[in-house]
């Protein structure tokens, strides 16, 4: 029965004293007799060299247990194809010590079958397995680790990127990036698979972006993550956005404005009409000042709606709409049907477009307050942004009441001064904890009003609202750096 290739495996096996494990047996025999020997694929690789192929399987396949390199033993695993790495790493992984591959009954059973049938068997249990893997001890063990983590080292961003070696988790802390955990190859679907069981996502879907959220708490405080997953070359992509789990949090007394920024903004929340903007790059905290806003404006008697992509955080009492280009519903769209909606108060998450440039002022014309966010360097440009996005400027000139522009700076960390050392527990040796606010406010007064209506360019804008007490980020940059609360390299884009 057992011919050719076959038997001089067992001639191998036999002279090193050993023998085919019976689960073994049984398969190989049922192979052999459908005249399917599992060993041809192996020898094509091995470039035809026959006594490679009969040294390598009888190893394999011997059943007995190899020492590893440092003397100690290594577990033998059946696995599928004990020749890829990518398994036999995931399995030493998981396991915390070496292993060594051997093939599985199953392996041998199926006759080494190669070609697009047993490729596309293959994916389909490949692809029904993935949700038992998610649901791992030791992937949920480690994804849960690396969220924790994100959570007390005050991360605004985590991120899981897949590469040749595996998927690699870093960490944005204070608005840089840090390289924090890595995952080997054979386990990075596993992982991904693990968030998108938290937030409810589809599994099977790999071929496009998903976003979901994730409600986690660790020590005692709660997060409200959200997740957004990208196709790419090397595999799913995913980053999760920490965000406060409560907008019971943001509080404008708490953001760090100067104590005049702070009454002027106050002052225009306090309207029962205008646009207030919010505008700045991204990341410098637009949003968590329009959600304090927010928070401010907040009652009983006022009805908030806001539209946002997505919607950052939970606000009690509010009506809150991520917009869905898919469905058609847009942030334009969004806001025309809330002006039936009878609001007092609109956030628009983002102006992108003339259209809904348009609409915030219509809404703002018409008796509702109205926030929003643009990304301009400083709060004069916002002036001339909205008017390129085709606003009228004797319409602009009659709705806006101020624009807030910001930035981010980070905090020369207390504990060790900014020295950096290895040793700091509280910046980890980065020098810098935690991250200053920087703001600039232009309060729109009758004589602003009426540069902006006759379209006055954005160097009489400045002007005019430096003449009105607005100091600028880059002098406010300065300050601080005088100060010793940040350094020349943090305030270096500002001026």
């Amino acid at each position: 029965m057992f011919t050719g290739l076959d038997q001089e495996i067992r001639a191998a096996l036999a002279r090193g004293g050993r023998h085919l494990a019976p689960d073994f047996e049984t398969s190989w025999s049922a192979a052999l007799r459908d005249g399917r020997s599992p060993w041809p694929d192996l020898l094509a690789r091995a470039g035809g060299d026959r006594a490679a192929v009969i040294d390598a399987v009888a190893e394999l396949v011997g059943g007995k247990t190899a020492a590893d390199p440092e003397g100690g033993e290594a577990s033998a695993v059946a696995l599928e194809d004990p020749l890829d790495p990518l398994p036999v790493d995931e399995t030493a992984w998981r396991l915390g010590r070496e292993v060594r591959g051997v093939f599985s009954a199953r392996s041998i059973a199926s006759g080494g079958e190669t070609g697009p049938a047993a490729a596309g068997a293959a994916a389909v249990a490949a692809e029904s397995d993935l949700g038992r893997q998610a649901g791992e001890h030791t992937v949920v063990r480690f994804v849960d680790r690396v969220l924790a983590d994100a959570v007390r080292r005050r991360a605004a961003d985590v991120h899981f990127e897949p590469g040749d070696d595996g998927l690699q988790v870093r960490l944005r802390v204070d608005g840089t990036l840090r390289a924090t955990d890595s995952v080997p190859s054979g386990l990075a679907r596993a992982v991904v698979a693990r968030l998108k069981v938290l937030a409810d996502l589809d599994l099977a879907e790999h071929r496009r972006p998903q976003d979901g959220r994730i409600r986690f708490r660790a020590g005692g405080v709660e997060a409200d993550l959200r997740l957004a997953t990208l196709p790419t070359e090397g595999g799913e992509s995913a980053v999760i956005r920490v965000l406060a789990a409560e907008s019971s949090g943001l509080d404008l007394a708490r953001l760090g404005l100067p104590g005049d920024v702070e009454a002027g903004l106050r002052a225009c929340l306090a309207r029962p009409h205008g646009l207030v903007i919010a505008t700045g790059p991204t990341g410098s905290g637009k949003t968590t000042t329009l959600y304090a806003c927010l928070r401010a404006l907040n009652a009983p008697d006022t009805k908030v709606l806001t539209v946002e992509d997505p919607v950052e955080c939970a606000l009690d009492g509010a009506i809150q709409v991520p917009v869905n280009p898919a469905a058609g519903l847009t942030f334009s769209r969004a806001l025309r049907a809330f002006l039936r909606q009878d609001p007092d108060v609109i956030l628009v998450g983002e102006v992108r477009d003339p259209e809904t440039a348009r609409l915030a002022v219509q809404a703002a014309l018409t008796g509702h307050l109205v926030l929003a966010t643009l990304h301009t360097n400083d709060a004069a440009t916002a002036v001339a942004r909205l008017v390129d996005l085709g606003v009228e400027p004797f319409l602009l000139a009659a709705t806006l009441e101020a624009v807030v522009a910001q930035r981010l700076v980070r905090q020369v960390c207390a504990e060790c001064g900014g020295r950096g050392t290895s040793a700091c527990p509280d910046c980890e040796g980065t020098g810098y904890r935690g991250r200053l606010g920087l703001f600039e406010l232009l309060r729109v007064d009758e004589p602003m009003r009426a540069l902006i209506a006759t379209g006055a360019p954005v160097e009489a804008l400045r002007s005019r609202s430096q003449a009105d007490g607005l100091v600028p980020l880059r002098v406010l940059a300065r300050r601080c750096l005088a100060a010793g609360r940040t350094t020349a390299e943090e305030i270096e884009p500002l001026l």
